[in-house]
């Protein structure tokens, strides 16, 4: 039974060292590599097997250069990764070449061999222009508003000043007008008082003299 169970496991590993290779075969020996050109700088490729067209499966292992047309700049090597946004046969560069006309080129050496090459010209992108900004008092802009900034009207200081000293000019008048009126007031009582007591005296005289007068008459 084990003799049988050991017979069993070798001739299926061997059926599949046979089935392996003829997988392989399918797909053949070569790789068909196409630039597709750049997006935003980033070199795109499309490598499927030469035999079929398949995509391929594996992670593949190649190098991409690129030089200007006039050879005075180099770029790479750089390696290929998957590209998300693009169908399972595309790959593409993590990197990304600056504006110009370049001549790239993508070599592959697994899971086969494989070559493409493509000149890609990368434009120079201007910066966005910024919109909806207001201009403030001084002239210059004001981008969190996006308007002008109410200006607050200067206070009339000098028309509060000049307000303030006239009415307050006749304060000193008015005060001079009320002290001499209480002076008036004090003269005048003092002078009574002293008319009063000189009339009261001169009664006084008036009286004892005739006092005086009475007496001697008597006698």
């Amino acid at each position: 039974m084990r003799i049988r169970i050991a017979l069993s496991a070798t001739l299926a590993a061997l059926g599949l060292m046979f089935l392996i290779p003829a997988a392989a075969h399918a797909h053949g020996d070569t790789l068909k590599v196409v630039v597709t050109g750049q997006r935003t700088g980033h070199v795109t490729t499309d490598i499927t097997w030469e035999n079929d067209g398949d995509a391929v499966d594996e992670t593949v292992a190649a190098t991409v250069n690129a030089v200007s047309v006039d050879g005075s700049r180099t770029m790479g090597p750089w390696r290929l990764v998957r590209d998300p946004a693009a169908a399972p046969a595309g790959w593409t560069t993590a990197e990304a070449l600056p504006p110009g006309t370049w001549k790239v080129s993508v070599e592959v050496g697994f899971p086969a061999l494989g070559k493409g090459e493509l000149e890609v010209g990368v434009p120079v992108v201007d910066p966005a222009p910024t919109t909806g900004a207001g201009t403030t008092a001084t002239g210059t802009t004001d981008s969190a508003t996006g308007g002008t900034p109410a200006v607050s009207a200067p206070t009339p200081a000098s028309a509060s000043a000049s307000g303030s000293g006239s009415d307050a000019a006749p304060a000193p008048s008015g005060t001079q007008a009320t002290s001499g009126g209480e002076g008036a007031a004090v003269w005048w009582t003092t002078a009574g008082v002293a008319a009063t007591a000189l009339a009261g005296a001169g009664v006084g005289l008036l009286l004892r003299r005739r006092r005086m007068r009475g007496a001697c008459r008597t006698s």
